[in-house]
């Protein structure tokens, strides 16, 4: 945000409102991804649930693996990257020293995701964070130029860990087999209708997948974003971007092929399941991810589609509550403290219902803001951020501050 002081000493602040549309949009994203998580466990085992085998549903998980899976967290990593700059310029600002303000950010961050893990979904990406920003804390200095070096570097030593592991490791060696994780699914899906210390048990559980992920593959992606993130930002890219037509169409000619190919490809060849469709995933899916940012863009600067915006930025500008909504629709949907339905909803089902959650998300936030300046979890972490309450503040309509 930009705080520009008035003679009233009220402090204004102005948002770049494109920023809150498209971390809507990751959010939604994000949501379409882990509501399948959520649903049973089946796809953290890496396998399809016999019960959704006819052809509807195959359709269902090809367009969420195509056009979904593991696009939107690397965008919304990139706009955590995006608003590390911002929380620089809040601390300059605010005349405090960033570090020790950003550690305990830092600290918040992982607190909360670690209770989302333990309560709400094994399948946390704030804590990945947290740890991945410590890095990004201890390196922020650096120049643009290193900054895009070292995200190239990342992502080449990425794929090229999946090269080899493609080409030299049997995955039977160390996976189960098809009809072992099919067992060990049916019994976790179980589990998750059990009482709230089974599903607590369970989250447990899953610690070790999430670490080895975290360590393997989403940490250094999403670091690798951060720094793309922090030199976007520090170029003030979506401060200029509107209104500018040609490099949104640019990255729409790039992006759309390559990452609708490499979506294609990945879900084709088996998705998650499969290491070479990961390294597809994993080469072209910045591609798709910046397509789809290129695309909203652009809609959001369009006369005739103003909806769009209405829609998307209220969520954006509490995404930390409704990334954490999110998981507590599913546990009230899916466990045996809520409903009860793992297992019971089909993929087709389970894309509708994301779409229907996020939908009145929309609503809810939009509410929320007419009354509220933060979101509820926001205005925890930022307290703690601050060490201090929040004050009062003004909020200017416009663009072209920063957030």
């Amino acid at each position: 945000m930009t705080h520009q002081p008035r003679a009233s000493g009220v402090t204004t602040t102005v948002r770049i409102h494109d920023v809150d549309a498209i971390r809507g949009l990751a959010l939604l994203g994000i949501f379409v991804v882990n509501i399948t998580f959520m649903a049973s466990a089946y796809p953290g085992n890496l396998v399809d649930d016999p019960s959704f085998s006819n052809p509807v549903d195959d359709v269902a998980r090809f367009v969420v693996a195509a056009l979904f899976s593991m696009k939107f967290y690397l965008l919304f990593s990139f706009l955590f990257g995006y608003s590390f700059v911002l929380q620089i310029g809040a601390a300059q600002r605010a005349g405090v020293a960033f570090v020790p303000r950003m550690l305990r950010r830092i600290l918040g961050l992982f607190a909360l995701g670690a209770g989302h893990i333990v309560l709400l979904y094994s399948g946390d990406v704030l804590t990945t964070y947290a740890v991945a920003c410590l890095v990004l804390l201890a390196i922020h200095r650096v120049s643009d130029r290193v900054a895009l070096i070292t995200a190239g570097a990342i992502y080449a030593f990425v794929s090229l860990s999946l090269v080899v592991s493609a080409m030299f490791l049997d995955r039977s060696d160390f996976m189960p087999s098809s009809s072992e994780a099919l067992v060990a699914a049916e019994d976790q899906t179980q589990s998750m209708l059990g009482s709230f210390a089974d599903i607590v048990g369970q989250h447990l559980d899953g610690l070790g997948l999430l670490v080895i992920q975290a360590v393997s593959l989403q940490g250094p992606t999403a670091l690798a974003m951060f720094l793309l993130g922090m030199v976007a930002a520090r170029r003030h890219l979506f401060s200029e971007l509107g209104g500018k037509d040609e490099l949104p169409r640019r990255v729409q000619w790039a992006g759309f092929p390559v990452g609708l190919g490499g979506g294609v490809l990945f879900a084709a060849l088996g998705g998650d399941t499969n290491t070479l469709a990961t390294l597809v995933s994993v080469v072209t899916a910045p591609f798709l991810a910046a397509a789809y940012v290129a695309t909203l863009v652009r809609v959001l600067h369009s006369h005739r589609v103003t909806w769009v915006r209405g829609a998307l930025e209220p969520i954006g500008r509490v995404a930390l509550t409704n990334y954490l909504a999110q998981s507590l629709v599913g546990f009230v949907l899916f466990t045996g403290i809520g409903f009860g339905l793992a297992g019971q909803v089909s993929p087709p089902l389970l894309l509708l219902l994301a779409l229907v959650a996020f939908a009145v998300q929309a609503l809810a936030s939009a509410f929320w803001l007419r009354r509220h300046r933060y979101g509820p979890a926001e205005y925890l972490l930022r307290c703690f951020t601050n060490w201090s309450r929040p004050g009062r503040v003004n909020v200017a309509v416009g663009r072209g501050g920063t957030e």
